[in-house]
């Protein structure tokens, strides 16, 4: 095999497989955290999620990214494993689009569509038209890359080494090896298949050598999911194992059948074209396979679960972020699809934790001052350092995340849960404030009176109701806003309302001058409290109107 080959074939798979990622990355721009809504609404029901693998991969042309999504949802609670088994069964038949593009030959026109999409992203200036131009110039670079690795295969027929290597592909299990071992190797296999039509527009292959290999394509594909799987909830790498089973499944079904039926015959007496005979073959076993799996969905599940059952020791201790993926763990992949929305929901439900743990400050805070209790101190210490430690993992996450962020209103999103995660930081910071007057209480015997006792148990009701409502979810914006906003005044009005109260108990000698102090400052804590979550609100509906739970 000589230099021109190798470079040849090397130089097509590079433009096809960054053809492909152009296509990813336009969709992933384009649709942002949309992807999210659509799936929500449409993966309930068996069918149209199948029918929503098979679109979203008919478009970007990768099986692999759209499971490198579902495994993201999963992982991110987005999505239930049993919806994650639709999905992945429609891509398996969305994959096979690819294949027969190339048996129809479009690389004919594929300078057209790389030419129509590079202008739309020179020419045009609406930022969304470039993420359309990127995904048609994707598809044109695409179709070039696989015309120019046909092209340098075609010396490879005359090559007598080449052609007795190729011909041991008959044995299914040394063919199925080889499919899956190349196809894991290159991540792609819709660029393997492609390199398999090649070979046999060619001459080199036929259909009795090359099928046992393209059932091993269908098993190498499931690599990249195995790789992002990497670090993620048990739950996600359920998600791998499901997309496993189907392709082993149906590859053991298909082998057995062209060994004991005569189905490859049958598949080639339908086209003369070699590269249409690989195509259909490759979309008759993914056809089939869901058809047949697809009212075993349940046993899928099962099945992943019995392979991979929960373990105590998958239960996190110490500080750790609960949702957010660890930066080493993240698949290589720089833009899966469906990215924005997994980063984000990941991002609120994080942030929703760490609220949490906020409130449970507040009301060890609150309860500490009234009983004089300095233990209660230590306990809220440990809190208050797993909320600094939260603030700084997400706002290292939001940072990276914004600049590989290409979509505007999701960058803005991302802009205000930075906010928001200062904000809660604060939050925290003040129930620390009001916790440690407990010390300066119990070491001077400072007591307050009981109507500031009952003062400060309407801030400790107020402060919690106001927290709870910042947490709830389903509820219009607008009408959350101004709820949030009606709490917010009620904690000013309070605090205006206690300090007069206050002067006057100081007037009437009722108050210590240490116990004024004391009283005064926290106050100004829960003064500031309802100010932060004031800013919480505002920054979350804003975030995205059209969603409720955002």
């Amino acid at each position: 095999m000589n230099a021109s080959i190798v470079l040849g074939l090397l130089g097509g798979l590079a433009l096809f497989l960054y053809g492909m990622q152009m296509m990813s990355s336009g969709l992933e721009a384009a649709a942002g955290n949309r992807m999210k809504g659509i799936l929500e609404r449409l993966t309930s029901n068996r069918i149209l999620g199948v029918a929503v693998g098979a679109v979203i991969t008919a478009v970007i042309q990768s099986s692999s990214a759209t499971t490198v999504m579902v495994v993201g949802f999963v992982n991110s609670g987005m999505m239930s494993l049993k919806q994650a088994v639709w999905v992945i069964m429609g891509a398996n038949i969305g994959t096979t689009i690819t294949g027969q593009l190339i048996a129809l030959d479009v690389g004919a026109i594929a300078p057209l569509f790389a030419f129509v999409g590079v202008a739309m992203i020179v020419f045009l200036k609406k930022p969304q038209l470039h993420h359309y131009g990127s995904i048609l110039a994707g598809l044109g670079v695409l179709f070039i890359g696989m015309e120019m690795m046909g092209t340098s295969m075609e010396p490879l027929r005359e090559m007598p080494a080449f052609v007795n290597m190729v011909s041991t592909f008959s044995n299914p299990l040394v063919g199925i090896a080889v499919g899956a071992i190349f196809t894991a190797i290159i991540q792609s296999s819709s660029a393997s298949v492609g390199i398999l039509q090649a070979l046999a527009v060619s001459g080199v292959v036929g259909l009795d050598t090359s099928v046992y290999v393209l059932f091993g394509q269908n098993i190498g594909t499931c690599i990249t999911a195995v790789l992002a799987a990497i670090g993620t909830s048990r739950n996600a790498k359920r998600t791998t194992v499901v997309h496993l089973s189907f392709n082993i499944i149906g590859t053991v079904l298909f082998t057995i059948l062209c060994q004991v039926t005569p189905l490859v015959p049958f598949m080639q007496s339908l086209t003369d074209n070699p590269a249409a005979q690989i195509a259909n073959m490759h979309t008759l076993f993914n056809v089939v396979t869901t058809l047949l799996l697809l009212p075993c969905g349940g046993l899928l599940v099962k099945l992943a679960m019995r392979i991979l059952p929960d373990r105590e020791e998958d239960q996190k201790e110490g500080m750790h972020l609960a949702f957010l993926v660890p930066e080493p763990a993240r698949t290589k992949q720089e833009h899966p699809i469906g990215l924005s929305a997994m980063y984000l929901t990941q991002l609120r439900q994080e942030l929703n934790r760490m609220l949490g743990m906020a409130k449970d400050n507040i009301a060890t805070a609150f309860q500490a001052v009234l009983e004089r209790d300095p233990k209660e101190v230590e306990k809220a210490q440990a809190t208050e350092e797993y909320i600094d430690f939260l603030n700084k993992e997400i706002s290292q996450y939001i940072s990276k995340g914004m600049v590989r962020e290409t979509n505007a209103k999701d960058s803005s999103a991302m802009s205000s849960y930075f906010k928001i995660t200062g904000n809660i930081e604060r939050i925290g910071d003040h129930a620390m404030n009001i916790c440690e007057y407990t010390q300066k209480l119990a070491d001077k015997h400072i007591r307050f009176s009981e109507e500031a006792q009952d003062e400060i148990r309407a801030m400790e009701q107020v402060c919690l109701d106001t927290l709870e409502l910042l947490e709830q979810e389903g509820i219009q914006p607008t009408e959350w806003l101004t709820k949030v906003s009606a709490m917010e005044q009620r904690i000013d009005d309070m605090t205006d309302e206690f300090r007069r109260k206050q002067l006057e108990r100081m007037r009437q000698g009722s108050c210590s001058d240490e116990a004024c102090i004391i009283f005064s400052e926290l106050l100004t804590d829960f003064e500031r409290i309802g100010d932060h979550a004031l800013n919480i609100a505002q920054e979350r509906a804003g975030i995205a109107p059209e969603s409720t739970d955002a």
